[in-house]
């Protein structure tokens, strides 16, 4: 007889999302990293639990590192467990890390990390994109449009 398993824990799949960043951002370009976790960040994001929304990524001492982002405590942990929002280093290849370097320092850009999952091999990804800050008419734009696709949609359903 098979060993049961626990549905609850993720394998794969999307933990954390940060909707916002495609608000207040134009995403320029996108790629995936890993992340540098401890055993406790892990176990906390199999249960799904982490947010993204006020984190951003910086280059430091010649490496980039993910900031701000909160992965809650393992609960069964004891005393071993991790710091919430604690410095998270990026794994990139070196040609990677100096594209994005120099999209910061030259252009001005910022990193801003998009999505959180486990990819198919049930490793920790962190997609992460080279974005350009919107201006306030920008957004009003972006919600314009996006207002105007709801209410087309809405229209066509009630015609059809």
């Amino acid at each position: 007889m098979a060993p049961k398993k626990n549905n609850s824990l993720k394998s794969t799949g999307l933990v954390a999302e940060n909707r916002r960043a495609r608000f207040d951002y134009e995403i320029l370009d996108t790629m995936e990293a890993g992340l540098v976790l401890e055993g406790t960040e892990v176990k906390s994001l199999r249960n799904g639990k982490a947010q993204i929304t006020e984190s951003y990524a910086s280059p430091e001492d010649g490496e980039i590192w993910l900031i701000n982002a909160h992965i809650p405590e393992y609960l069964q942990a004891n005393r071993f467990n991790h710091d919430e929002r604690r410095r998270r280093k990026l794994l990139l290849k070196k040609r990677e890390m100096s594209r994005l370097m120099s999209a910061v320092e030259k252009q001005g850009n910022t990193i801003v990390p998009l999505k959180l999952y486990f990819n198919d091999r049930g490793m920790a990804k962190l997609l992460i994109g080279i974005a350009k800050g919107k201006k306030q008419h920008d957004k009003r734009e972006t919600e314009q449009k996006r207002d105007w696709s709801r209410q087309k949609n809405r229209l066509l359903k009630e015609m059809g």
